[in-house]
């Protein structure tokens, strides 16, 4: 069915009525189709509980905190890290004795 902008507006009710059930209406404006009413898909479809059973592996320990320096990167802020073998070897390390 091809009905003018101006009809549509009019007759939107009508228009619904008939796409629901099945049928397109295409809009058309000076006769160039602009737009075309079809029917939604159905909302919101109740899924199967276990419908992913054995495909999906969750481990043991998928709550336990996170990592200071990765719970760090959530926050913007930079990762404390540990000195390197090589620095401690050198003794560049942040902490410094007390004098």
């Amino acid at each position: 069915m091809e009905v003018n902008v101006h009809e549509a507006k009019t007759q939107l009710s009508r228009l619904l009525r008939r796409v629901a059930e099945g049928e397109e209406v295409t809009i058309s404006r000076a006769g160039v189709p602009v737009a075309k009413l079809v029917a939604a898909p159905p909302a919101n479809r109740v899924r199967p509980l276990g419908a992913m059973e054995g495909q999906i592996y969750i481990s043991d320990d998928f709550d336990a905190p996170l990592p200071a320096d990765l719970l760090a990167s959530f926050y913007g802020e930079e990762p404390k890290r540990k000195p390197s073998a090589r620095a401690k070897a050198e003794g560049r390390t942040k902490k410094r004795a007390r004098r």
